[in-house]
């Protein structure tokens, strides 16, 4: 995962200064405050009695596989996506599936076939250096940071520009580029005639669908330090709900910005910046009359949908999406354990270590499975009601770290290096 300092714009550039100046000396100290005694464990006596924590990843056991995981087919986006941790999900949207790379490409496919249907630019990298220095630079040049969303006609992007990018879900042509300010850390969406993006400043902001005006905004304090990214905006009739760094999830009045109600999912607890973290990056799961949250070094949440009020918790810490099917919510703890949670209840119904530290994608659960994959590029389809492995097949040995998007019983996964895949499910 990645961390991402944070401070409020500066009104002067020597404000600017001071506070880019603090900021370094905190990270400093910071830093070296985590290295403590490790920095000397080559000392005879120093650290020889701290249990050293598994950081391997679990080893995949074997298993009788009581489904086939089949590809219907492939495609190629772009370039992929980088390695700044940008998670961009495939848009399904009527008969096509849009997948998008770090650097710009948006392209289009029939999402029965995977015939490519559009392919545009929607913008250009940025080139810092020229000649040799160009040769020498090794940083990632990735921009798109928050995507694919849409909604009323719309592809969307947002970026680490600060720029949300509308296309054409017919053609791919631009419809406008709004600049909000700072960036976009996940998906917009749109609905209502209204488009929901939210800044890594804590900032949720409502444009116009059509034009890409700004209509309103809505803002949070946001700590010094947090998870790199944010909550996507989900909606809901005339309600907009996400979650914000500093532990809430809120919901508003779609139509104009009003607040309905905000609800802590966890306090900031600890001595330092870091044990303090609280994010709410993944999307609130809106399911009836309920919200589920889900906060970092923190608590799974059921919330009224009409008022806030907490229904019941269970701790766990996560900053991935969560899933939701056969009355059970899914969540991808941060150590990668899974675990199924009772909807009504607040019960764990089943827990498992099996994919543990093996940097896992956000669940899916669709008919009587849940589908995760992992950095090595592994897809593991489990059973919903007692999580017992059912299914495993390898996608790319480039890994994976996006969510999965699902429509009509086939799902679109797009590996890190930008290939798209469809995939299909049946028994054995």
């Amino acid at each position: 995962m990645k961390f991402s300092p944070m401070t409020h714009p500066a009104s002067s550039s020597a404000g600017t200064f001071k506070r880019q100046s603090v900021r370094g000396l905190l990270l400093l100290v910071w830093a070296s405050l985590m290295a403590g005694c490790a920095a000397f464990s080559w000392i005879p006596g120093i650290g020889d009695d701290e249990e050293k924590e598994n950081t391997k990843p679990a080893k995949l056991v074997d298993f009788d596989a009581e489904v086939r995981i089949q590809r219907q087919w492939k495609s190629k986006v772009g370039k992929g996506l980088g390695k700044k941790y940008i998670r961009l999900q495939p848009l399904v949207t009527a008969d096509r599936v849009v997948g998008a790379d770090a650097y710009g490409t948006v392209v289009a496919f029939d999402r029965f076939s995977g015939k490519e249907i559009w392919r545009q630019q929607a913008d250009r990298v940025e080139r810092r250096s020229v000649g040799l220095g160009r040769i020498m630079d090794r940083s990632d040049a990735g921009f798109v940071s928050g995507g694919v969303g849409g909604g009323e006609g719309l592809v969307l992007l947002g970026t680490t520009r600060g720029d949300v990018i509308a296309l054409s879900v017919v053609d791919g042509s631009v419809q406008w580029r709004s600049y909000l300010g700072s960036e976009i850390g996940a998906r917009p969406t749109a609905a209502q005639g209204r488009v929901f993006a939210q800044t890594i400043d804590g900032e949720l902001i409502a444009l116009d669908a059509k034009t890409g005006e700004q209509i309103w905004s809505y803002s949070s304090q946001v700590p010094l330090l947090t998870l790199r990214g944010t909550s996507a905006p989900v909606t809901g009739r005339d309600v907009v709900y996400t979650g914000f760094a500093s532990g809430k999830v809120v919901a508003l009045r779609a139509s104009n910005g009003e607040p309905i109600w905000d609800q802590r999912i966890m306090l900031p607890e600890g001595r330092s910046e870091l044990d303090r973290i609280v994010d709410v990056d993944s999307s609130p799961l809106v399911v009836g009359g309920s919200v589920f949250g889900q906060a970092y070094q923190g608590r799974l949440v059921q919330l009224g949908a009409r008022d806030g009020r907490p229904r019941w918790e269970v701790e766990i810490s996560s900053y991935l999406d969560l899933a939701e099917g056969y009355g059970q919510i899914y969540a991808v703890a941060e150590k990668d354990t899974i675990t199924a949670v009772d909807q009504n209840r607040g019960e764990v119904v089943w827990q498992h270590e099996l994919l543990a530290r093996r940097s896992l994608t956000a669940p899916l659960a669709y008919s009587n499975y849940l589908v995760v994959g992992d950095a090595e590029g592994y897809l593991h389809v489990m059973a919903q009601r007692d999580g017992r492995m059912m299914g495993r097949t390898r996608v790319s040995r480039k890994g994976l770290r996006t969510s999965f998007t699902l429509a009509d019983g086939m799902f679109y996964v797009l590996d890190n290096a930008g290939g798209l895949h469809a995939y299909k499910i049946t028994t054995r």
